[in-house]
């Protein structure tokens, strides 16, 4: 697999264009979204990004760890959540509301005020506090803030339909709900010096809602959100490539029998190349007639992704051993063949979020720098 930094470059700095004066978070939740969180983020600050975000605190932890120092917002929780090294590392804490004492108690012991951002559920019925607790929480926040226990740095919330054509409507309720609950905030002395609420679809399409910053996850990654409008058309390189070598090639008769099953059986006399990845790689079990490229020529799956491999028929005479050799390139998606998740998440019934997102770590990645 590789990595194209130059792409992920293009992509921050074709988003921070779109969203000015507002700030561009990069998400790199999920290992980087399968690309590498490390290195994604320490490239995403270089063009631009002046936040990072990841779901967990301990994936924040590994950032600082690397060394990057950049604000980062972390915003999924457990009672086993490090709140306390999450305040020690300067990482700020997205609040929903169960936990806002367990971070003011981790606040206490580490001796050092918490970065709070609070979240509301303004439709999204995922995380956030609803709003039938949101005063009572925003008062609470309050009254820790003025003890110096912690200090509210922003508000936030998550959008449910900003990828739909016509979700539209459900936008503008959850903004506008979202709008009012900001206003609860400073009523009781909250500073909200940070209001985000823009994820990659949103900030694609409604300016309305860039506010102080976005947070911009498969963007970045240069994959369209939108069901209609593909990358190259929102002006978005994709980032990932995803490739390995042919693993062995035989001669196969009419009728036989292709992996588990037997979903695929050839009907002429053909070759069969075996390509070393599978579901244990992230390469979904369901992408049953998937594109697939071979030293310049495209095929297709043949039957069941098994867990580490996949069949494809060649389609060429029983004797060719010219076809697809072992060792000969494959690609899977990416620049050379042209190939799109998208392509593979349709076969997959899925999205391409989920593609690149499960890519196991046992598949290497080679980061190619920006230049």
């Amino acid at each position: 697999m590789t990595i194209d930094h130059s792409a992920l470059a293009h992509n921050i700095h074709t988003i921070a264009q779109w969203v000015k004066p507002a700030q561009v978070m990069a998400v790199v939740k999920a290992d980087g979204y399968g690309h590498g969180a490390v290195e994604v983020a320490q490239t995403a600050i270089a063009a631009g990004a002046t936040w990072l975000g990841t779901a967990h605190i301990t994936e924040a932890l590994r950032l600082r760890e690397a060394g990057i120092t950049a604000p980062l917002l972390a915003w999924l929780h457990t009672i086993n959540t490090p709140f306390q090294a999450a305040i020690e590392h300067n990482i700020d804490i997205g609040v929903s509301g169960p936990e806002l004492e367990a971070v003011a108690e981790a606040a206490g012991n580490a001796d050092l005020p918490a970065r709070v951002h609070l979240k509301i559920d303004t439709g999204l019925s995922r995380n956030g506090a609803v709003p039938e607790i949101w005063d009572d929480l925003c008062k609470r926040a309050s009254e820790l803030q003025q003890a110096g226990t912690l200090r509210v740095v922003g508000v936030f919330t998550h959008f449910a339909n900003a990828d739909d054509p016509e979700g539209d409507a459900d936008v503008d309720a959850q903004l506008s709900l979202y709008h009012e609950s900001v206003e609860i905030a400073r009523k009781h002395g909250l500073t909200v010096d940070v209001r985000h609420v823009a994820n990659s679809p949103a900030l694609l399409s409604r300016p309305d809602t860039h506010l102080d910053m976005v947070r911009a996850g498969v963007a970045i990654y240069g994959l369209s959100p939108f069901p209609d409008r593909t990358a190259q058309d929102l002006g978005l390189r994709p980032v990932m490539s995803f490739g390995t070598t042919v693993a062995n090639n035989k001669p196969a008769d009419v009728g036989t029998g292709v992996s588990y099953g037997y979903a695929y059986r050839c009907e002429l006399p053909t070759r069969l190349a075996l390509i070393p990845a599978g579901y244990a790689d992230g390469v979904p079990r369901t992408a049953v007639g998937a594109p697939v490229w071979i030293q310049g020529k495209f095929y297709r799956v043949a039957g069941t992704i098994a867990m580490d491999q996949f069949v494809v028929d060649l389609q060429t005479e029983r004797n060719d051993v010219t076809t697809a050799p072992v060792g000969a390139e494959v690609e899977l998606f990416g620049e050379k063949s042209g190939i799109s998740s998208d392509a593979w998440a349709l076969a997959a019934g899925t999205i391409n979020y989920e593609l690149v997102t499960r890519i196991g770590c046992r598949v290497p990645r080679v980061h190619k720098q920006w230049v």
